[in-house]
């Protein structure tokens, strides 16, 4: 089991907590038949609420991540580090027999999460994603419920899973959600009169699925005294424009009062999960200009107000905190995949001759633009998961399994609901959504969430800082 590094934290102000007034009423399914868990001695002194759940707590490492990282040259440095569990389908919740999932369902997740919390605190990381009509713009990632199947993903997945973490209420876990990836953002960005949009985004936008859907999850996961919701925040690349940013705070805060939730039901938010965007750029900053022109106007940055995730998440919080969210919310930044490093790390900024080469010499996301997110080529592993980091930051996680595919570099043909993106195709030459750049992505890859040996590899290998 793996210990978050930690580092100091200031002191911030204890959340307001939401009282569930009734058990939740699920489907009733095998699921929940199973008899909810005795909480080990100590447990409840141990799962008193906190305002940080990584704070004096282990990790859950998932057993089958472990072994898929251990079984690759060198991964055993890192096969002990701690992963998010993603419930990708309904059958997922039961378990999925496959080669990166095995045929670990939730509960047996958590009852492997109790055993290793040995009555001590324990985050157990939790990604729900499954809305109708998932992720609008990524074929990759699309889902098997369709745009307006909101009755099923209430009743037959998110009920489920409520049922099934309530039995694991007064165990010593704290069971960290992240709530809906790739989902709310999309309403901003991807639907008209954009050229970003797509048809797909445009239907979730005006059947409030999105919205309502997440809204649902909130409020009967939040229901849950041991359950700390994060909702998916986007990241940098993504929000980072003044059109974008304090809109998307705004739709955050509509879907935290939506369909039975409330603001008290979000602990905070995540930035970056399973994407590329470096942690920190050094070599050059908003606000610098280079023989003339500033560096928001390189080609690199265009125009962005932020340059890393970092300097976003800790402003998004403060955006959030204006729209309407409780002070006290923290921020969680996925750095599975944003190390960058290698021997094409730079180690200064680029020439001041002229912007673009000031930036692009100096950059450590070596992308060829930040709108590409499947599978990319020259990427490392980044932090390891660290508690507390900086103000603000709730912790470092590797949220999105190192290994795991982003979607298939050619159509594959499957039962999980997975189209084929051509942004995983490494020959595909753009759209709108990455300013018709070439992909960037790594070839020969398998379908999404399923091992990718070529790219943990180049990952281990690319890591920053590097795996010792």
């Amino acid at each position: 089991m793996s210990r978050f590094s930690s580092h100091a934290h200031p002191t911030r102000s204890r959340r307001a907590l939401a009282t569930a007034s009734a058990l939740l009423l699920g489907a009733t399914t095998a699921l929940t038949a199973a008899p909810a868990v005795a909480a080990p001695d100590g447990a409840s002194a141990a799962n008193e609420r906190v305002d940080n759940p990584y704070v004096g707590a282990d990790v859950y490492v998932n057993p089958i991540w472990s072994a898929n990282a251990a079984a690759e040259p060198g991964g055993e440095a890192v096969a002990d580090e701690p992963t998010g569990i993603w419930l990708d389908r309904i059958s997922a919740i039961e378990g999925n027999d496959s080669p990166t999932t095995g045929d670990m369902g939730l509960r047996d997740h958590l009852d492997e999460a109790v055993a290793q919390a040995a009555g001590e605190p324990l985050v157990f990381q939790l990604v729900v994603y499954n809305l109708p009509g998932r992720d609008c713009a990524a074929l990759a990632s699309n889902g098997e419920l369709g745009p307006d199947e909101i009755d099923r993903y209430e009743s037959e997945y998110i009920d489920p899973i409520a049922d099934i973490l309530s039995d694991y209420e007064d165990t010593s876990l704290r069971i960290v959600t992240t709530i809906e990836l790739d989902s709310l953002p999309n309403l901003i960005t991807n639907v008209s009169p954009r050229n970003t949009a797509t048809p797909e985004c445009d239907v979730m936008l005006a059947n409030g699925n999105y919205v309502n859907g997440v809204g649902y999850a909130l409020a009967q996961l939040g229901a849950i005294d041991n359950v700390y919701n994060y909702v998916d925040a986007g990241h940098h690349g993504w929000i980072g424009w003044e059109d974008n940013f304090a809109p998307s705070a705004a739709l955050f805060h509509e879907a935290a009062n939506a369909n039975g939730a409330t603001p008290d039901d979000v602990h905070g938010f995540i930035a970056n999960t399973a994407n590329y965007s470096a942690l920190k750029e050094e070599h050059f900053a908003i606000g610098e200009t280079i023989n003339g022109t500033p560096v928001r106007q390189s080609s690199w940055v265009d125009w962005n107000n932020y340059v890393d995730e970092l300097s976003f998440a800790q402003a998004l919080r403060g955006e959030l905190v204006s729209q309407g969210f409780d002070p006290g919310i923290g921020m969680l930044i996925d750095t599975s995949r944003n190390g960058w490093g290698g021997a094409e790390r730079p180690t200064s900024a680029g020439p001041t001759t002229d912007v673009n080469a000031y930036v692009d010499g100096g950059r450590f996301d070596r992308r060829i633009q930040y709108g590409n997110w499947c599978n990319q080529a020259g990427a490392g592993l980044g932090e390891r998961p660290t508690t507390a980091p900086e103000p603000g930051i709730d912790a470092y996680v590797w949220m999105k399994p190192p290994g795991e595919s982003d979607g298939s570099s050619t159509e594959i043909p499957n039962d999980e609901g997975k189209g084929f993106d051509r942004m995983c195709d490494p020959t595909y030459e753009g759209n709108p959504r990455n300013n018709h750049n070439m992909s960037g992505a790594l070839p020969d890859s398998p379908v999404s969430g399923h091992w990718f040996s070529a790219q943990f590899q180049e990952l281990l290998a690319n890591a920053h800082p590097p795996v010792q």
